[in-house]
């Protein structure tokens, strides 16, 4: 695909049988403050490690593949590292922004790609099976759909610090931290969508930090601080600030007093569908019974 057909596969998606998406339910997630962030952490100097240890492992895993594409697309990428990493296997990248609003309609065409990759960006979207649905109407037959998307335990240090601390000196909660995907809804999330031959599952990085300030500073300029529509406004209270701290230490320290912090990156995988693809038997057409195999299983012990 050229340039030019690259471009018309990506802005042609709204008008070519793929209504926006307006009806999301639940926002979640203030999309608009995470650009906001994002420029923010760009200007700062972004710290990139995660991002570049996740373009890496999907460089490799696309590498498992062991055939090439020609006609691909990142979503929502907040850097180049995962078109970068992934160039030797795709002759063709397209570049797609999630939108900015929380209409979260992808303009992307249907059947106009042969594969889909995210890094780090799906976990920020309100409406996941709406947004794996689009990527699924956008790929062509047999074309692979990779991501990789925080969740799990990710932050559950700073997660229950944060929890102890505020009701310890303000006698209640407010929402700090993203919900989280779990590697066992992500296989539901995938097969919802349509998607042939769904794979998933969860990669724990563990990275240690001097102090949790040093980790929120982290935080800061990889553009991932609150974002929640229901976060509280009021300025965080310096004593529970330093109270977390405190915690956090207490909690989440190893002997040489640097602390812990997890990171479960989530990762999904399918097909979309296609003739030439593994099927499952059909129900009832074994050539043996349960009761027959149980007793060979048997004779030969």
């Amino acid at each position: 695909m050229t340039a030019h057909g690259i471009a018309r596969a990506v802005t042609g998606g709204v008008t070519e049988g793929m209504p926006p998406q307006n009806d999301i339910g639940p926002r979640f997630f203030d999309r608009a403050l995470l650009a906001r962030r994002q420029r923010r952490a760009r200007s700062l100097g972004a710290e990139t490690f995660l991002l570049d240890r996740v373009a890496g492992d999907l460089a490799d895993r696309l590498g498992a593949v062991l055939r090439t594409f020609s006609h691909g697309a990142d979503i929502g990428p907040p850097g180049d590292a995962v078109a970068r990493a992934v160039a030797p296997l795709a002759s063709n990248i397209a570049h797609v922004d999630l939108p900015e609003d929380d209409t979260e309609a992808l303009p992307l065409a249907p059947a106009s790609f042969d594969l889909v990759v995210s890094a780090l960006a799906l976990q920020f979207v309100n409406d996941l099976p709406g947004t794996l649905a689009q990527i699924r109407r956008a790929l062509k037959p047999d074309g692979l759909f990779l991501a990789a998307l925080a969740g799990g335990d990710t932050l559950t240090e700073l997660r229950q610090s944060f929890a102890a601390a505020e009701s310890e000196i303000e006698g209640g909660l407010s929402p700090r931290v993203l919900p989280m995907i779990e590697v066992r809804d992500a296989g539901a999330l995938l097969q919802r969508a349509g998607f042939a031959l769904p794979v998933t599952d969860v990669d724990r990085i563990v990275v240690r930090y001097a102090d949790v300030f040093a980790l929120m500073r982290d935080l800061r300029r990889m553009g991932a601080t609150n974002i929640l529509h229901q976060r509280r406004r009021a300025p965080l209270r310096r004593a529970t600030l330093f109270r977390m701290a405190q915690i956090y230490a207490q909690r989440f320290a190893d002997d040489d007093g640097r602390i812990r912090a997890t990171f479960d990156i989530v990762w999904m995988s399918g097909w979309a569908p296609h003739d030439s693809q593994q099927k499952p038997l059909k129900p009832g057409s074994g050539k043996i019974s349960l009761e027959e195999a149980v007793k060979a299983s048997g004779q030969k012990s």
